[in-house]
């Protein structure tokens, strides 16, 4: 296993290297730049201020500058948030962003888990037709749907809510909410098609023929296995969790990275934009990992490759 990880790890390196290169090259050639405003700043003073930075300098010699800072681990400064340096301005974002992350994964797995059990072990009843129907719904209602209704029903409506923020308990409620439906969906039907496919294998009639009781076979027997499908799809889930709260902060004004990186892009702020996107290339590659590894120990049937 051990092996497997460093490898895996080993295969990390290029992916990032290609994915930075790809978005250095990207960003700078967008038009306009860092120091573009409305109001034009005397040339003088651009480039006094580009030469500061090393933006004056070839793209070649900025690309491989750039890459020496972030072998000894410096993003660089922001060029929008003076005295500010992209490390810091991660280190303040991300646990906003990982806090709404873990909620919304938390609400995905709970309600998505629990009603795929359920319908399939009450294949073909009122509640598994209710759960597909919750199910269907929720994958074809986008977040940027669903968001503004919530907010219209318990915030402006009902008024149990703020519409924004992040700042009182009951704020993390709606974007964590709309969030993780939206994945609580899938979840559910993946769930209900592996226990499906589970519950008529034959150590479950085995199980059942020696007395063991219902609530035993699910939670003891069927679950190891139904799961399965769900590891496999929590990988991309998690990184689309992460990546979808772009959205999601930009809706409810949440101060997380997500929205920073939103505003960073807007605002062609290079160093911030390649940080950022360096952060959640790593733990979408690291987040695969786990859900490899996770499926081995599910499934011993499976080898480490």
């Amino acid at each position: 296993m051990f092996r497997f990880i460093f490898r895996r790890l080993l295969q990390v390196i290029p992916v990032l290297f290609i994915i930075i290169t790809a978005t250095f090259f990207m960003v700078r050639f967008v038009p306009g730049g860092p120091f573009t405003a409305e109001k034009a700043i005397p040339p003088e003073i651009l480039r006094n201020i580009e030469a500061h930075y090393g933006l004056d300098q070839p793209l070649g010699r900025q690309y491989l500058s750039y890459l020496g800072k972030i072998a000894h681990g410096d993003l660089g400064p922001s060029f929008k948030y003076s005295n500010r340096s992209v490390n810091e301005i991660i280190a303040d974002k991300l646990p906003v962003s990982l806090e709404l992350g873990a909620l919304s994964l938390a609400c995905a797995l709970s309600v998505g888990l629990t009603l795929g059990v359920l319908a399939a072990v009450r294949r073909n009843s009122g509640l598994d037709y209710l759960a597909s129907s919750l199910g269907m719904l929720g994958i074809c209602v986008p977040t940027f749907v669903l968001g503004p209704l919530l907010v219209l029903f318990f915030a402006i409506h009902l008024g149990w809510v703020n519409a924004s923020g992040w700042y009182t308990a009951t704020d993390r409620v709606l974007p964590a909410l709309t969030l993780g439906l939206v994945y609580a969906a899938y979840i559910m039907r993946l769930t209900r098609a592996g226990m499906l496919e589970v519950l008529h294998q034959d150590y479950i009639r085995t199980a059942r023929a020696k007395g063991a009781s219902e609530f035993r076979i699910i939670t003891r027997h069927a679950l190891r296995g139904g799961l399965l499908p769900v590891v496999s799809f929590l990988g991309p889930a998690t990184a689309g969790i992460l990546t979808g709260s772009f959205i999601i902060e930009t809706i409810f004004q949440i101060p997380g990275l997500g929205r920073e990186f939103v505003n960073s892009a807007f605002n062609r702020d290079y160093t911030l934009v390649l940080g950022t996107v360096m952060l959640y290339a790593g733990l979408i590659v690291v987040l695969n990992l786990a859900t490899d590894v996770v499926q081995v120990w599910l499934n011993p049937k499976l080898k480490f490759a």
